[in-house]
């Protein structure tokens, strides 16, 4: 199959830290030039692919001062000017790709990494192309449309993750984005109630730098409550290993939350309130806790030895690992073709029949419950 995959560009692909699209595209890309596929990745100059790399720009953006919005625009149309080269496109961009899905003959998928609301809605609302989302949560948060392909999980190669069985002292975890939605301030607060240490770790966008300075950085006193910045490829991992469990007290619906798997990958359990996707990825017991309050959370931290570190990564090696969430793209791109090939076909008779003065009523198209490729249990 001839695949042009559509990458962001604010990181390189794969990311050297946070980056958690482009983790997954290059994952997918890899896996599916393994298996036999031409695939032509639209990403950033300094990406490393064994794919065939396209790029407006030498370098990823983010830091660089440059317009974003602009450049992932370029990277678009790059790919859309020679979609004819494509079986399928595969877009991971969100406004680009929505706003631009109509304008070539190759079908486009969508995968919607990100919450949609406000203006994206609209935007999504008159999206023309196939999509699927990242898991059943984001789905139900959208409108009903047709051209859905399925919900499909993230992944990541479960391998490349050191294993620890056991923490050597209690320390909790914070590691994402900082921003009030992801909820540090929370986790220090879950940290004083429960008496342990709390490492926080993560990247602050500028849009998010007032809440990291009055919100965050009062209550860091280098001891208890520790900062020690953006961790690195290697530094994040070494943390999510070293970690006693994985502090999650999300404020907002969030779609997939690639960290989870991270965690738990290590051995690592993790403590998340339920929004979103959380209890679609941790399970209860299992490979940590769900929880609904701050007092639920500090609650659970005290129960975390109960949880088989083993355990965790075996989950996640049966339910989040690479060779899974490719079959599942590859089952999106074979309903996509399939569907797209009949509808030309049904629009070339419709066009030859008019031509004849007859009259022919069609339903063009697919309903979203005859797509929904099921994740497996």
């Amino acid at each position: 199959m001839r695949i042009a995959m559509i990458s962001p560009l604010e990181m390189r692909v794969p990311p050297v830290a946070y980056g958690g699209t482009e983790l997954v595209v290059s994952l997918l890309t890899e896996e599916l030039v393994r298996r036999g596929h031409e695939v032509t990745l639209f990403a950033s100059g300094d990406s490393v692919t064994n794919a065939e790399l396209v790029s407006v720009c030498p370098h990823f953006l983010r830091g660089s001062g440059r317009d974003v919005g602009i450049l992932t625009m370029l990277n678009v149309v790059a790919c859309l000017e020679q979609a004819n080269r494509f079986d399928i496109i595969h877009n991971h961009t969100c406004f680009e790709g929505l706003a631009t899905a109509g304008l070539t003959k190759t079908p486009m998928l969508t995968t919607l990494h990100g919450g949609l609301e406000g203006d994206w809605l609209e935007l999504f609302s008159n999206y023309k192309g196939w999509y699927n989302t990242i898991s059943r949560s984001a789905k139900s948060l959208l409108p009903e449309k047709e051209r859905f392909a399925g919900v499909i999980y993230n992944s990541i190669d479960v391998d490349s993750y050191p294993f620890n069985n056991s923490s050597r002292e209690p320390t909790l975890l914070f590691l994402s984005r900082i921003s009030c939605e992801k909820g540090p301030h929370l986790a220090i607060e879950v940290a004083k109630k429960s008496r342990r240490k709390l490492i926080i770790a993560g990247n602050v966008h500028a849009i998010d730098e007032e809440y990291f300075r009055t919100m965050v950085m009062p209550r860091v006193d280098g001891d208890q409550i520790q900062y020690v910045g953006e961790a690195d490829y290697r530094r994040k991992r070494e943390l999510l290993a070293q970690a006693y469990c994985l502090l999650a007290p999300i404020t907002w619906q969030e779609p997939f939350g690639l960290y989870f798997i991270e965690a738990m990958a290590c051995g690592t359990p993790v403590v998340v309130f339920n929004r979103g996707s959380a209890p679609e990825v941790v399970s209860h017991g299992e490979t940590g806790f769900v929880v609904e309050s701050l007092d639920e959370m500090a609650d659970a931290v005290n129960q975390i030895y109960k949880i088989d570190r083993r355990r965790c990564r075996e989950y996640v090696k049966e339910r989040f690992d690479v060779p899974r969430m490719v079959d599942d793209y590859l089952r999106a791109y074979e309903l996509v073709l399939s569907k797209e090939y009949s509808t030309r076909e049904i629009e070339t008779l419709v066009g030859a029949d008019r031509q004849l003065g007859n009259t022919i009523e069609l339903s063009v198209g697919a309903k979203a419950s005859d797509n929904m490729i099921q994740t497996r249990n």
